[in-house]
């Protein structure tokens, strides 16, 4: 088991990483948190059907009869105002009480919603990640907790840091390849903002999304929530540099909501968005790339560079409600150079001339 630290303003916590580190959460929770009075594990159906029983052995032999567990939808169907409701229904009516700690057991969406529970629940109880994807290195990592809005992607949430995150990587070998490659796109964003020398060897090692296993696959897990972490101890609220992690998120979002939540991945759709902002990189900023290279590695490993089934206009309407945008124009986090992000606001126009360009 490794262990990291993540230092943010408002709290520091650990992050333990290897294939067996369930074996520890109990004792963590007993040694290292206030009195719990209830342990109330929120979990995707499909996470539970698979390592729900696992879990449950790691934590019941320390809170017997404390623990709650309540088993939601998977993927973004989680993150629905519904879903939300009936989480805080079944904290009420289970007696959850500000002494309690959430699991949120589960991939991104479920650590996105556990944590605006945790966050929200009588205005704010501790909760432990769980993830259980390489997608979740990026989310579980940092306090950003939210739900969907019919409008926009993650409207409607809360910072709210963790107590802790377990990350098992042995729980990614279920893992789908499409899956996979959603989680990769995070860690490919990871090095194109802050690390190039990690950008060029995920290029060099990675030809094949089944190359993402073993020791190579730690590395990225551990390499990535590095990187994260030393975004987020300089800016936990997102008013400055952590805008950076935005990196291929701003038309990424537009291509999930178009498309309808859980039918593009959230990496499928980043991807796209990165290989566009990349392309305005070059012709905004002169970004020297070799495009092409990205392009070809791209269809290696299976991802698609076109857009849904939606209009260039449909898509700059959600981008005007980026949550980077203040004003008129659009935001974009793009690359002086592979390391070295800036943000920078295009208007209306441009924008949607780049869309019809890059993607006739």
């Amino acid at each position: 088991m490794k262990q990291l630290t993540i230092n943010t303003a408002s709290k520091t916590y650990p992050v333990f990483v290897g294939k067996d580190v369930l074996d520890y959460l109990g004792e963590f929770m007993q040694t290292e948190l206030d009195e719990i009075s209830k342990v109330w594990v929120i979990a995707d159906e499909q996470v539970a059907g698979l390592y729900l029983q696992e879990l449950l052995d790691a934590i019941v032999p320390y809170y017997k009869k404390k623990v709650v567990t309540t088993i939601v939808p998977s993927g973004e169907k989680a993150k629905s105002f519904s879903v939300f409701e009936f989480c805080h229904k079944e904290g009420l009516e289970h007696e959850i009480n500000r002494n309690s700690v959430v699991l949120a057991f589960g991939g991104g969406a479920i650590g996105d919603l556990a944590g605006f529970v945790a966050a929200t629940y009588m205005r704010g109880i501790r909760f432990i990640g769980i993830p259980t994807t390489l997608l979740a290195h990026d989310s579980a990592v940092g306090g950003k907790t939210a739900i969907n809005h019919p409008l926009g992607k993650n409207m409607v949430g809360a910072f709210h840091q963790p107590e802790a995150v377990f990350y098992n990587w042995r729980f990614i070998s279920s893992l789908s390849e499409r899956e996979l490659r959603s989680g990769f796109a995070e860690a490919v964003k990871h090095g194109l903002i802050l690390d190039k020398d990690f950008y060029l060897k995920l290029l060099d090692d990675v030809q094949d999304i089944s190359d993402l296993h073993g020791d190579l696959l730690e590395h990225i897990i551990m390499k990535g929530i590095a990187i994260k972490e030393s975004i987020v101890s300089q800016d936990e609220m997102e008013k400055g540099v952590r805008a950076f992690l935005n990196f291929g998120h701003t038309l990424g979002h537009s291509i999930e909501a178009n498309a309808g939540y859980g039918n593009v991945t959230h990496g499928e759709a980043v991807w796209t968005g990165m290989w566009f902002a990349l392309q305005i990189s070059m012709d905004k900023l002169g970004l020297a790339f070799d495009l092409g290279q990205f392009e070809q590695w791209s269809a290696k490993l299976g991802y698609r560079l076109d857009l849904p089934q939606c209009s260039h206009e449909d898509l700059l309407e959600s981008m005007k409600k980026d949550k980077k945008t203040t004003g008129e124009n659009i935001t974009f986090v793009l690359l002086k150079k592979v390391g070295e992000p800036v943000t920078l606001s295009l208007t209306k126009e441009e924008v949607l001339d780049s869309l019809k360009r890059y993607f006739d």
